[in-house]
């Protein structure tokens, strides 16, 4: 690594399944510079986002902390202002930090200073889905004026980028830029590409297995998300192409990911709000000094390590505040000891928990308070072997012949729960049993089925 501090950017994008990638098998070539440095740094194979739910997840990225410790367990509650947080750290470091784009942890529009989070520059807003559409991207800067930027809101934000990029060449940086594509249009319900994609992403459109299955929203949706990410992937290839002309790719750390997915209203009523993989597992791949020919690291990767392994990677000292661990030991080595289980919450039109191991997933619910963090008795709502069914379609929870790992998972649930929410010790009561001899003919309709829906030959192990 160059003796000078690394600069450090995060592509951070809304809402983004991780199957959109090339990397993770969709057919239709959306993202070749994400699938090209992902192969050429470190793709993080196996990221989730630890509540899949927009200021959480971001409040978890922002200071490693998990949603009910930063106490941003739902949307519109403000960041605390004491907390120790990403751009804090590189500020203290003498790094110039900057954030562009949506933020969704003030409550309030304009956000003020004192709820910034401690970063320096500012072209941004609260609740970019309510003050901009797809041609007029408006933010506000640090004064509070309102300022509209030139193109498709993806464009003009990667533009505004660039631009702040230039101005730092010479100076150590933290970038972050937070898109809200592909993320939908409140006001209008839709995921508007820009003019004339929707049309060539329908023409080769590719549907998950679980969207086919479970229907939802995505037929009439997937054309334009699907445009929505092609183009965040066109303007993450911009901006590579803007830090290799001005000299700095070698001293640059970029992070792709997203700050949760999205199942299309397949699970519940609304886009994510779910601990299943469709809306918990998303894309990340990290390039430049320290990451280079990293592999594919299998390691389970959750939001709150990210801003831990920013700044390891940048030489800096991780707060011990920060409940997150570095990746960097495993990206060295892929033999570094690391969790076996990650954790998952949802406090927002759902009060649940979850757990996720390479093969498990095990999920338990509750009755939903707005006001409460968490709950003290919860039951449990599913059970998902992923090496047979890594599309969450057979629920085995409540079988006779799955209750031993239900017993061992239910430990290691109430293990995270215990260390992560103030040592409390909450109730789970077993699934009801029923019968699980169906269960012999399952994965034999699951690879039918799969290959059935997958007309263009995806793998859905893949």
């Amino acid at each position: 690594m160059s003796e000078k501090k690394p600069n450090v950017i995060v592509f951070f994008t809304d809402q983004q399944r991780h199957d959109t990638t090339g990397a993770h098998g969709n057919p239709m070539g959306l993202t070749p510079n994400f699938d090209r440095l992902a192969r050429a740094g470190t793709h993080v194979y196996n990221s989730f986002a630890c509540q899949p739910l927009c200021a959480p997840a971001r409040a978890s990225l922002q200071t490693g902390r998990w949603a009910t410790q930063t106490g941003v367990f739902r949307n519109e509650i403000p960041l605390p202002e004491d907390i120790e947080t990403l751009p804090k750290v590189f500020g203290r470091n003498g790094y110039a930090t900057a954030y562009i784009g949506k933020w969704h942890l003030a409550g309030v529009e304009p956000v003020p200073e004192r709820l910034r989070g401690g970063w320096q520059e500012w072209l941004a807003a609260n609740n970019l889905e309510f003050i901009s559409d797809a041609y007029d991207a408006t933010l506000f800067d640090e004064e509070g004026q309102e300022k509209k930027l030139p193109g498709y809101r993806v464009d003009a934000m990667a533009d505004a980028a660039i631009r702040y990029i230039d101005r730092h060449r010479d100076d150590p940086f933290l970038l972050f830029v937070s898109f809200l594509e592909p993320h939908h249009q409140n006001h209008t319900d839709d995921y508007p590409p820009p003019e004339g994609y929707r049309q060539a992403m329908d023409a080769t459109l590719w549907t998950p297995p679980d969207l086919v299955a479970l229907e939802g929203t995505s037929a009439w949706h997937l054309g334009g998300y699907y445009g929505m990410v092609k183009r965040l992937d066109e303007a993450f290839g911009r901006m590579m192409d803007a830090l290799r002309s001005l000299g700095l790719t070698e001293n640059t750390i970029v992070m792709f990911t997203s700050d949760h997915a999205c199942h299309f209203k397949t699970r519940n009523a609304e886009y994510k709000r779910s601990c299943h993989e469709s809306a918990v597992r998303v894309p990340t791949m990290i390039t430049g000094p320290g990451f280079m020919a990293g592999g594919q690291v299998r390691a389970l990767f959750s939001t709150p390590d990210i801003a831990p392994t920013l700044i390891d990677a940048a030489g800096l000292e991780v707060p011990p505040a920060m409940e997150g661990r570095s990746l960097m030991p495993v990206v060295r080595d892929a033999r570094a000891p690391w969790r076996d289980d990650v954790f998952f919450q949802i406090s927002e039109t759902e009060t649940g928990r979850a757990l996720r191991t390479h093969r498990w997933k095990y999920g338990v619910t509750a009755e939903y308070d707005h006001d409460a963090p968490a709950a003290t008795s919860y039951r449990e709502a599913y059970l998902y072997d992923l090496e047979a069914d890594p599309y969450e379609m057979v629920n085995l929870a409540g079988m006779a012949a799955f209750a031993e790992v239900a017993a061992d998972l239910r430990v290691r649930l109430l293990r995270w729960i215990a260390r992560i929410e103030d040592g409390q010790v909450p109730e789970i009561v077993p699934a009801p049993e029923r019968a699980s001899r169906q269960y012999r003919a399952i994965p034999r309709m699951l690879k039918d089925e799969y290959q059935r829906y997958s007309r263009l030959g995806m793998s859905p192990g893949d």
